[in-house]
């Protein structure tokens, strides 16, 4: 993980903001990748959805990554975890690598641990970012 500033929309914060109070209401208070979570909505800077730059991964963003240390490419979408479906390349939040992604931009890269190990991803490439778009509703 690294210590580099993150940008949130103000729609996006208060949506995982909401996730993460419904699952405490559940008990889920020990889980770790809420608690990533929350920390990393802690530390973000929030911004209007209008004003976010293009070149950040917010939520529902399509992002090309490498990784650094395989050299593999992967295109994800960030996804909220009722949409999250691994065969259609859309990772939850709450996956390592999409806590670890998300609020970074283009050329940034993020070290997380993941239960393989550490991985070393390169953000490439914004394919699509919703607020970019003029996509605010999603």
């Amino acid at each position: 993980m690294t210590d580099r500033q993150i940008y949130l929309t103000d729609n996006d914060r208060k949506r995982l903001e909401e996730l993460l109070a419904v699952a405490a209401t559940f008990n889920y208070r020990d889980r770790n990748d809420l608690k990533t979570l929350a920390s990393e909505l802690q530390r973000a800077k929030v911004v209007g959805s209008r004003e976010v730059s293009a070149r950040i991964v917010t939520m529902n963003s399509r992002v090309k990554l490498r990784d650094l240390d395989t050299k593999a490419e992967m295109e994800l979408t960030l996804a909220f975890p009722s949409e999250a479906d691994v065969d259609a390349g859309k990772i939850s939040v709450l996956s390592p690598v999409g806590t670890a992604i998300l609020g970074y931009g283009e050329g940034d890269t993020v070290i997380w641990t993941v239960p393989a190990g550490t991985r070393r991803l390169m953000i490439e490439k914004i394919l699509y970012q919703p607020e970019a778009a003029g996509d605010f509703h999603l």
